[in-house]
């Protein structure tokens, strides 16, 4: 077998030589009406191969050898775009539609060059875009957009392995995902109900195109969002023939299927399973993870003015725990407090665009929904029939409309649109829980229907010869919760931007506005046992964010960016959690549910700091990006002191660079620092009580301690190897990306454990016979962790 394996890989140059033209064809437009603009002239940048338009605004170029490539179109008249990192192969044709936009004036003194680094009238500051291949490529990222966002400045993560997106300080709740316009409630596996994140990404990324990343401007077109707003934008099935992708990775298999259905509509259909269950039972850990996910989308094109896309993703998840992996003290204590959970969720939706002479209509439908299951026994066995802990199901699902319409008039770009939506929210609960007056039992059934309304509209232009650009927007969002959120007006959202081009390579960028987020369904649809909303009498509202962010940059022509921007986020109207007495922004980072429990609308909250961001895009072979962020974060406590919050690293530096080789050969290194969070110590003497411990089986903080101590700063290397060969029907891609390569361990909050004797069981306080004795244990976190990959494309 050896043998036959070295003699495939030796054979792997001489049937590469076979692969010699790739062909690159497209069509370039009006992005407002959908027109095609003929004569524009799409070229490679520091290559001698390009092409003109035809009538219809097709373009072909062919016998281009397989590898990255940098484009740029065009057109007079229109604002000129670049495309980085297209890859071209043998095995299927490079398709891209560009939609170009007017100038708004004709220049005269200035000129305003052609960037790579997208930025719009309505968000001129803190937009980053990342292109596909900038994704599958990033050391550490595994393929998934969650980590790889995590280079750029501002976000932060955690020192575990969850996909917390931290966004400026802000909680892993107040991000929202876009799928093709279509909201996605989430866009990771075993996802905590009432927040964000997740361990592992569920986007397949041979689906995207690119990404629009927002960390603050965001569009007035997307509402309910207080850190970020991701725009995944995906690419359309290929229209020649069938084509597929299978992918192995180290802790999954995915396989993508796509091409023509009849003569105007193209398809993407893709599945994954893991065998990540196999691996930890393997490796003896306490809990088994298992995911299912499914991906789709057609675009169906009818004619010049009509088109449709639809879009599905769902998931299957189970947790489950490795009873038989209870040798160790940590072992032992993940398994006396972590449930059991099985999720399963799905969105469908469509975006149908009509386009008139002069604008283009977008009607929006989807539906999502969320099942989430937990349990929990003492000693987990579910024989006892006394010893139930946690039994919880929710239901989350959504229904929504939205309509935005995009013109031209008198030189103003303008959007407007109506947003309507059904929600339903279902819960049946029973949790023996501890509080600071003794042990409570939680147990209701909650049924909650929501209708949703939301108005929007934007205008921007630009004056003085295009040199400055100017964006006005607002929102309103209402529901029929309570008489509070019912008025519109007092979730009214203005916003405003501008941009002034100082010289045509470097710009001064403002944005402020305020931004209105609904809280979890966790915490409206909480009821008592009397079947009352407890938060709607508790005068529950929408959390509230004022921004103010502003910044440089520079752009030189050789597809660089340096930038550096300043930021301020004031929080109103935050939840805070009556229970514990503590900000629901420090909640969050843990499997299961949050916010399911009595909240004021009482807590407030700040963040600020300033980016720095240095950015090389591919040019001669060289990528990378080096970012540091400066970002305090604080919310009240009980008092209304300001505290350090749990998203509170304060220093965040980012380095990734690469390198691409001759005969397809790719390296690339990440190497990440984040300052020490802060966290709050454990109430001991609550925790050791022996009523309490036997149904939280952990430490309860003592949060008249809010986040006194502070974690260590943790900092980790990965880099990844690529090497890929093109033939002439398919492609293969060999990779092995290694996270954490120096094995830097880094400190999470630490254990408190049972005391045992030598047959394992529980040492009673012999001082307090109502208490057992514990101990603090310390916990660190991290390991190598080698991951190869075979990617291929036919």
């Amino acid at each position: 077998m050896r043998k036959i394996f070295l003699f495939l890989i030796a054979c792997l140059p001489v049937m590469a030589a076979f692969g010699q033209g790739g062909i690159v064809r497209g069509r370039v437009v009006n992005k407002l009406n959908n027109e095609p603009l003929d004569y524009a002239s799409v070229r490679f940048l520091d290559q001698p191969y390009g092409s003109y338009t035809d009538s219809s605004g097709f373009f072909e170029i062919k016998g281009i050898p397989a590898g990255l490539y940098n484009l740029e179109i065009t057109y007079t008249g229109f604002k000129s775009q670049r495309f980085l990192e297209q890859e071209v192969t043998n095995s299927k044709p490079l398709v891209l539609e560009i939609f170009m936009e007017e100038e708004g004036t004709q220049l005269e003194t200035v000129e305003i060059v052609s960037s790579p680094f997208t930025k719009s009238a309505e968000s001129p500051v803190s937009l980053r875009t990342i292109g596909v291949n900038e994704i599958a490529r990033s050391p550490g990222g595994n393929r998934d957009i969650s980590k790889v966002i995590q280079s750029l400045p501002g976000v932060a993560g955690t020192v575990s392995f969850r996909n917390d997106i931290i966004i400026r300080g802000g909680a892993p709740n107040e991000n929202r995902f876009f799928l093709d316009g279509i909201e996605v409630p989430n866009i990771n596996h075993f996802s905590t109900q009432g927040a964000s994140g997740g361990p592992v990404g569920l986007i397949n990324v041979n689906f995207i195109r690119e990404v629009d990343f927002f960390s603050g401007a965001f569009p007035a077109t997307r509402g309910n969002a207080l850190s970020s707003v991701m725009e995944i934008k995906q690419r359309n099935g290929r229209e020649d023939r069938l084509g597929f992708n299978a992918t192995v990775g180290s802790s999954d298999l995915g396989l993508t299927l796509e091409g023509p259905i009849g003569k105007k509509t193209t398809f993407l259909a893709s599945a994954r399973r893991s065998y990540l269950q196999w691996l930890f039972k393997t490796l003896a850990l306490p809990f088994l993870p298992n995911y299912n996910d499914f991906q789709f989308k057609t675009r169906t094109k009818f004619n010049e003015r009509n088109e449709l896309t639809v879009i599905g993703l769902g998931a299957i998840d189970e947790f489950a725990l490795n009873l038989e992996a209870d040798s160790t003290e940590s072992q032992q204590f993940i398994l006396g407090y972590l449930p059991v959970n099985t999720q399963w969720n799905y969105t469908v939706g469509a975006n149908f665009k009509h386009f008139f002479e002069n604008s283009f209509l977008s009607v929006v439908a989807s539906r999502n929904m969320l099942n989430n299951r937990s349990f929990k026994y003492e000693n987990n066995d579910e024989s006892l029939t006394d010893g139930k802990i946690l039994d919880y199901i929710s239901q989350e699902i959504e229904n929504r409309f939205r309509v935005e319409h995009n013109l031209q008039y008198k030189g103003f770009k303008v959007v407007y649109g109506l947003a309507y939506e059904y929600t339903r929210y279902l819960n049946n609960t029973f949790n023996r829980i501890s509080t600071p007056a003794g042990i409570d039992t939680v147990d209701f059934s909650s049924a909650l229907d929501l209708h949703k309304y939301g108005a929007f509209a934007t205008a921007s232009r630009q004056f003085f010869q295009d040199r400055l650009s100017l964006s006005l927007g607002l929102r309103l969002d209402g529901n029929t919760y309570s008489a509070e959120m019912s008025n519109p007006l007092e979730q009214f959202s203005p916003r405003i931007a501008l941009s002034y081009a100082i010289t045509p390579r470097f710009n001064a960028n403002f944005n402020t506005g305020i931004y209105n987020q609904l809280p979890p369904y966790t915490t409206m649809g909480y009821r008592n046992s009397q079947g009352e909303l407890v938060n709607r009498s508790n005068g529950l509202r929408y959390i509230r964010a004022e921004h103010v962010v502003a910044g440089l940059e520079y752009n030189t022509p050789v597809n660089s960016k340096f930038s550096v921007e300043g930021f301020f986020k004031k929080y109103d109207r935050y939840p805070f959690l009556l229970r514990d007495s503590v900000s629901l922004a420090n909640l969050g980072g843990d499997f299961g549910v949050v916010g399911n429990e009595p909240v004021t609308s009482t807590s407030k909250g700040r963040t600020y700091g300033v980016e720095l961001l240095a950015q090389q895009k591919l040019y001669k072979g060289f990528f990378g990006i080096l970012s540091y962020t400066f970002v305090r974060s604080e919310f009240t406590d009980g008092s209304g002191t300001y505290k350090p919050s749990a998203w509170d690293n304060r220093h965040i530096v980012t380095s990734t660079i690469g390198k691409k080789f001759k005969r397809n050969w790719e390296i690339g290194a990440r190497w990440r620092y984040y300052g020490g969070t802060p966290y709050t110590p454990f109430d001991v003497d609550r925790s050791s009580l022996i009523a309490v411990w036997d149904i939280t089986g952990r430490g309860l903080p003592d949060y008249n301690q809010l986040n006194s101590l502070r974690l260590r700063s943790s900092h980790n290397l990965d880099v990844r190897l690529d090497k890929k060969w093109f033939f002439e029907k398919w492609s293969l891609n060999l990779y092995l990306d290694i996270q954490n390569l120096y094995n830097f361990q880094s400190q999470g909050v630490p254990f408190l454990l049972l005391e045992r004797d030598a047959a394992g069981n529980p040492l009673v306080n012999p001082s307090n016979p109502a208490s057992y004795q514990l101990k603090e244990l310390g916990n660190t976190v991290g390991t190598v962790l080698p991951s190869v990959g075979v990617v291929i494309d036919l």
